[in-house]
């Protein structure tokens, strides 16, 4: 299996949405990641990141959402380009997981017509719901035609233990990681925002807009163990990582 790092988008932020002690006038850079898992059994995207009409006219994807993320990246910045660029369409993925249903995480769904999307069942459930939209959770995102399937507790997804799905709940009521075991580069922790930045980690800090800081506490925990137990930590927007890491072509294995 191979496991490539594509852009997603980058944002700008209020740093105080992810340390509480910055300054109001302070702002930080995000790179947004997908996973692209080069499967025996099918192509996998582990997130798709930030629809490309959000470079042009953010207010007209995102909303009110726009007044707190400013688009750093070109249309061409996102994963649908990404994957053209190393030789695959849209239409040569088969699952895709979404992590959780933030519009950073799961703009680019409705181009993977022929995929099936996965995601916890607690998430689906929450996006559904009128708290869906409350913590952001746009249905022009996530609910398209293509079939759901969604699961519970850790889930494998090809039963072979390569990708297994862990329930990390905090940041949303169905966060989930993707815990990835390749044969030369090891063990990979995709975390998504369940720790979007290694600071977060190291510190124990929630960022603002967690939905249970007590659940996420507990997952963190569980991400600290893992990685102590010699898998790689691939936190959500970090950029010092993001810029030292394979992407694109360049690819783990």
């Amino acid at each position: 299996m191979k496991l490539h790092i594509l852009p997603g988008g980058r944002l700008r932020m209020r740093r105080s949405v992810f340390h509480p002690t910055a300054l109001p006038t302070e702002t930080l850079d995000l790179p947004i990641s997908c996973y692209l898992l080069r499967h025996a059994q099918g192509n996998v995207l582990f997130d798709t990141g930030c629809h490309p009409d959000t470079a042009t006219d953010p207010a007209g994807r995102w909303g009110v959402q726009a007044k707190f993320l400013t688009p750093l990246h070109r249309t061409e910045d996102t994963v649908v380009h990404a994957l053209n660029a190393i030789g695959l369409k849209a239409d040569d993925i088969d699952l895709v997981i979404n992590s959780h249903l933030h519009t950073d995480h799961c703009g680019c769904n409705g181009f993977f017509k022929r995929a099936t999307m996965i995601c916890h069942a607690r998430e689906l459930e929450t996006a559904r719901s009128p708290l869906g939209a409350a913590i952001g959770m746009l249905p022009q995102d996530w609910d398209h035609p293509m079939p759901f399937r969604t699961f519970e507790g850790q889930h494998d997804v090809f039963g072979d233990g390569r990708i297994v799905l862990l329930p990390m709940p905090g940041h949303t009521p169905g966060m989930s990681c993707a815990l990835t075991h390749l044969d030369r580069s090891g063990s990979f922790l995709l975390t998504s925002d369940a720790v979007a930045l290694k600071d977060h980690l190291d510190q124990g800090i929630h960022p603002r807009q967690t939905w249970n800081a007590d659940a996420a506490t507990q997952s963190m925990d569980e991400i600290r163990r893992i990685g102590a137990s010699g898998a790689t930590i691939v936190f959500g927007h970090d950029d010092a990582q993001w810029q030292g890491m394979n992407k694109g072509e360049q690819f783990y294995d």
